[in-house]
């Protein structure tokens, strides 16, 4: 596997990343995944600040297991908890963040945000997602496809349900390694767009957009979803209309068994989670044989220790 120099290095979103270095950042990823106890020390003496503005079980859990088991230290801050919530200025609170670690991690509901403290510190920057990127659940993505199906240049995505910031990732990602991605979709979610990627993924030719679900995955290799609504709007009175316009206008759209049955597909079912169970997807999709939810989310902190080692290590 051909090094690459990626130190120093942050990773707001994936756009920036070539081919090779995403291909570079899997294959280690699978490779520290074989060999863990190779990279015990690998982190030894290093910090982490993690800073949620928005809260995770996947995105806490994987980032500070995979610090301690590569020697290092993460902290958990939460937004609320800290000066921020009572007016301190971000760009003070992370300059004085950077003094205590090597990296900064921040999972946040702007990307301007993730820019600001970015351009706020000399140390390396991973967004753990905001509203129109999830490059670490993108790239960990791709490790899974690539562990259960193989290279992945010519093979088919569909994604389906509302386009977020998780589709942004997975078409950035897939259309540079030579995956077809069609969104199978009714809409995008207007804080998500990004016309500039789609641009870029249309030019490749590997990217399409239908509101055809079954045709698109009868001869898909992976059906992803992912939840229609976000987490914190789920229980939001404010949000309550909207949340049942949308129950409607995207059922034709769940991922079921169902699905699967009636196209003749083979196709792996994916999803980041946390699922929203009987909207975007049934429990017999979950607990389907073609299932790799659950591999998939174990591959965040693989693919999360293989980001680190090569920006900090």
């Amino acid at each position: 596997m051909i090094d690459m120099q990626l130190k120093g290095r942050d990773m707001l979103s994936l756009k920036n990343y070539t081919k090779e270095e995403l291909e570079y950042l899997i294959d280690l990823g699978i490779k520290i995944k074989k060999n863990p106890e190779k990279y015990y020390d690998v982190l030894k003496k290093k910090t982490l600040i993690m800073l949620f503005e928005k809260s995770s079980t996947r995105t806490r859990c994987s980032f500070e297991a995979g610090m301690a088991q590569m020697g290092g230290h993460a902290i958990f801050l939460d937004w609320q908890s800290s000066q921020l919530s009572i007016g301190a200025e971000l760009k003070d609170e992370v300059r004085s963040m950077e003094r205590y670690c090597d990296v900064i991690a921040a999972r946040v509901k702007k990307h301007k945000t993730i820019r600001e403290i970015a351009d706020s510190v000399k140390k390396p920057v991973i967004n753990m997602l905001c509203e129109k990127y999830h490059p670490c659940q993108g790239l960990g993505d791709m490790m899974t496809i690539k562990e259960h199906i193989g290279s992945l240049k010519g093979k088919k995505l569909v994604y389906t349900g509302i386009a977020n910031n998780v589709s942004n990732s997975l078409v950035c990602a897939g259309t540079k390694l030579g995956m077809k991605v069609v969104l199978a979709i009714p809409e995008k979610d207007p804080d998500a767009v990004d016309v500039e990627l789609e641009k870029k993924a249309k030019a490749t030719g590997l990217y399409e957009e239908t509101k055809d679900l079954k045709s698109a995955v009868k001869d898909a290799d992976i059906v992803y979803t992912d939840t229609w609504v976000n987490i914190e709007f789920m229980k939001d009175p404010k949000f309550a209309a909207e949340k049942e316009r949308r129950m409607k206008t995207f059922m034709p759209y769940q991922v079921n068994a169902k699905l699967l049955k009636d196209t003749g597909s083979h196709a792996k079912i994916m999803h980041c989670l946390a699922a929203h169970v009987g909207y975007e997807i049934t429990r017999d999709a979950i607990d389907h044989k073609n299932s790799i939810i659950f591999n998939q989310a174990e591959n965040r902190m693989h693919i999360q220790k293989a980001i680190l080692v090569s920006l900090v290590g």
